[in-house]
């Protein structure tokens, strides 16, 4: 009879099956998750084609849960505390902290009012 499984390693080198795997369940990203919390304030409205209806939805981890109970479970999970963890350490970035950090600094000039400079 013959093989059943496929060959050991037989995906090793192939780009297409390695980049598919890295991102297929890849959660989402904390700015994405900053993003999320600024929209979180308005109510969310019935959605047929998500979990519960889109009413049962975690914004620090960016999932979609059935009921209550199950959005309850998650919140005591290892995933979640950590998630949470990660958030509350890392600070969104902005435009001018990047500008600042690669060195493109503003430079201030003194106020010039009728030819005279004030300070």
């Amino acid at each position: 009879m013959g093989r059943t499984k496929p060959k050991k390693g037989a995906h090793a080198k192939k780009k297409g099956f390695k980049k598919s795997r890295d991102t297929k369940r890849r959660a989402r990203d904390v700015d994405q998750i900053y993003d999320d919390v600024e929209k979180a304030a308005t109510s969310v409205e019935y959605d047929d084609e998500l979990p519960g209806g889109g009413q049962f939805y975690c914004v620090e981890t960016g999932r979609h849960f059935v009921d209550e109970n199950a959005l309850e479970a998650h919140k005591k999970t290892r995933f979640y505390k950590r998630r949470v963890k990660e958030l509350a350490e890392e600070r969104q970035y902005t435009q001018q902290i990047a500008e600042w950090a690669a060195g493109m600094t503003r430079e201030e000039l003194p106020r010039v009012r009728g030819g005279m400079i004030l300070d």
